[in-house]
């Protein structure tokens, strides 16, 4: 497609700022900032950045024949998901079955409570329906169509509008599923996710949990892509799902959005990395609300069974983790310890800094260090939104608390960096370490707003040599759209031991996931000969419940790679036991066979100029330390730190 002379925006919709990357006609490229929520300024952070890239006075309209496509990341359904702000959502389950949810696994998060709080169940409304078929296919019970439609009339009747079917086997045998579905939207149900559709895996609990959230999240979804679609007509709209590939806005769905921007992030680092020559990497995505941090050795890790906010998810998602240490993260004290988090400022009051009136974070405790200086960072704060961060009212309520704690102000916010600084180094141990991994053979990919001020501090407490920042890297994972591809992903349960006869019979399977994947793709603009498919199989040992992800290969092979994975993962292998084939998955990739875009600025072949000297301090010393400009710096740039 030709983009001569029209615009790209690539945007990352976080929970405290919306990165705004600009892909001009001439091929540079321009990043913006702006806080997620301001609603005294703007009604969206997203729609606002386009606006001020185009030069467009605001609540004027954007001249969409300028803009040849819009790639968006977006926290919405995370948020919704993380404060129960979905859909009321009806769920339809087999006769016997309603509380199968609420059980669960009968695992209990904390073995010692004598106070058991059970997690929230996000449906609001369950019926039961009669109807049953057996494992083998075998119709045990008709479909009772008249009490069915009964039910779904009622909850209808109630102001239900969002229905989550679920039934026994449904995922190999969806014929009730589909009746029911009819039924539904015959009454008037305006989101029908049906299990054998949203999840097409074995095991009951997490194909249901998997289903409701994808009903209870899909039109909050859909809202805001209606609302972006209004302020956007007849642009290209394409959003970043959680398995790191793009879709296009109609497409978009609950079950596949929840973790949109991190995504977006693994994908940037990657993409940046391997373009300067890294090939193994720790990504560490530290923004306003969190820290993002996930491992890369040649394939994107995906989770096909996770769990998000409390709620289990079968479907391919993006192996990060997570934790609540981000520069927004808030600074407590309680007569006995410092903690950080979880809890965030947001980016409505904000940290301290912000001059709104919010509470000490981890962006203050960098302020009075001297890490963060307010004459360089965006001038977007105060009640005008125009102004600098405000360091007197950091020192202010530092010494205040400083007071309290019988320490200097600067010995108080170290003390809560070190804190910080191990949990997230905790979070990397995680998707590293007690996987097997060497992380000292990695580079750490760092990015997102707060990256930069604590790379070093993780690096050291890790033991790795080096880090990695890109030149985008405060907006990386706003970039990372722009390096995504459209992707469409499959899964299908098999659930039969491996063996040639058997390979022979899922070879036709992929097949059909191939066809559909493709055809996905191919609705959306791809060529054929831009699409490139992966085949993966999850193996298990038979009588064990965890499958590990291997390339589709002949029977040794596969049995090798199994073997290796598995004692690379936990440590041990079983030579003496069969293995079970739980599911297949393929992927369908639109290639863009891109190349790094033109850089901000022009390279430096010389050492930088120093625009000046501030006081900065680390390890409780106060040391001088040198400033120098981002546009100065290219790779042939070379300085001793601290810097």
């Amino acid at each position: 497609m030709d983009s001569a002379g029209k615009w790209e925006f690539w945007i990352d919709r976080g929970g405290t700022f919306t990165d705004i990357v600009g892909k001009n006609p001439d091929g540079g490229l321009i990043a913006r900032k702006l806080l997620s929520e301001d609603p005294d300024h703007y009604a969206d952070a997203a729609i606002e950045g386009i606006r001020r890239l185009l030069i467009v006075e605001p609540g004027g309209v954007i001249p969409t024949n300028e803009i040849r496509v819009v790639k968006m990341g977006t926290t919405v359904a995370t948020n919704a998901l993380l404060e129960r702000g979905g859909a009321p959502t009806l769920l339809v389950m087999n006769d016997g079955f309603k509380d199968a949810l609420q059980i669960g696994y009968q695992n209990r998060p904390d073995l010692f409570a004598l106070n058991i709080k059970f997690p929230e169940q996000l449906y609001a409304q369950v019926i039961e329906v009669t109807a049953r078929i057996s494992a083998g296919g075998k119709e045990l019970t008709q479909l009772n169509e008249v009490s069915s439609r009964k039910g779904l009339q009622d909850a209808f009747s109630s102001g239900l509008r969002s229905v989550a079917i679920v039934l026994m086997h449904g995922y190999r045998y969806p014929v009730h599923e589909q009746r029911l579905g009819e039924i539904a939207k015959e009454i008037g149900f305006t989101q029908i996710s049906l299990s054998h559709e949203v999840s097409p895996l074995m095991k009951l609990i997490s194909r249901g949990d998997t289903t409701v959230v994808d009903a209870y999240l899909s039109p909050i979804l859909r809202h805001y892509v209606e609302q972006v679609a209004v302020e956007l007509p007849n642009v290209k709209l394409l959003f970043m799902q959680s398995n790191g590939g793009l879709t296009d806005a109609r497409r978009f769905r609950g079950k596949d959005s929840i973790l949109s921007g991190p995504a977006g992030g693994v994908v940037g680092a990657v993409g940046t990395a391997e373009l300067a020559g890294f090939k193994k990497i720790i990504g560490f995505d530290m923004g306003g609300t969190s820290t993002d941090v996930s491992h890369y050795a040649g394939t994107f890790e995906r989770a096909f069974d996770t769990q998000v906010a409390g709620v289990r998810v079968r479907a391919p998602i993006m192996k990060i983790n997570t934790v609540a240490a981000g520069g927004g993260s808030v600074l407590h004290f309680d007569g006995a310890r410092f903690r950080v988090g979880p809890d965030s400022a947001g980016a409505n009051p904000g940290p301290a800094s912000y001059g709104k009136g919010g509470p000490l974070t981890v962006t203050d405790a960098n302020l009075i260090l001297g890490r963060v200086q307010p004459k360089y960072f965006p001038h977007v704060f105060g009640p005008a939104a125009d102004a600098p961060l405000d360091s007197l009212i950091v020192i202010k309520k530092f010494e205040a608390l400083a007071k309290i704690v019988g320490s200097r102000p600067e010995d108080v916010a170290n003390g809560f960096l070190k804190i910080a600084l191990e949990n997230m180094a905790n979070a990397i141990k995680q998707v590293s370490v007690q996987r097997g991994y060497d992380v000292t053979e990695y580079a750490l990919a760092c990015f997102g707003g707060a990256g930069g001020q604590h790379a070093c501090g993780i690096a050291d407490a890790l033991g790795m040599k080096t880090i990695f920042l890109h030149r985008l890297s405060g907006v990386l994972s706003a970039y990372g759209m722009g390096l995504a591809e459209l992707r469409s992903m499959r899964e299908q349960a098999i659930e039969q031991p491996l063996s040639y006869n058997s390979l022979l019979g899922i070879r036709e399977h992929f097949k059909a996931l191939i066809s559909q994947t493709t055809g996905e793709l191919l609705e959306q603009g791809v060529a054929v000969v831009d699409i490139t498919i992966k085949e993966n199989l999850l193996l298990r040992y038979f009588g064990t419940d965890t499958a590990l992800e291997v390339p589709m290969a002949d029977l040794a092979d596969l049995q090798r790679f199994f073997k290796d994975k598995h004692r690379q993962r936990f440590g041990f292998d079983d030579p003496g036991c069969s293995l079970v084939v739980e599911a297949i998955a393929v992927e369908a990739i639109g290639g863009s066979h891109r190349k790094e875009d033109k850089p901000l600025g022009a390279l430096a072949k010389v050492v930088p100029e120093i625009l000046e000297r501030v006081p900065v301090i680390f390890g409780g010393t106060s040391i001088l330390t040198p400033i120098y400009g981002k546009e100065q710096l290219g790779p042939e740039s070379y300085f001793t730190g601290p810097a």
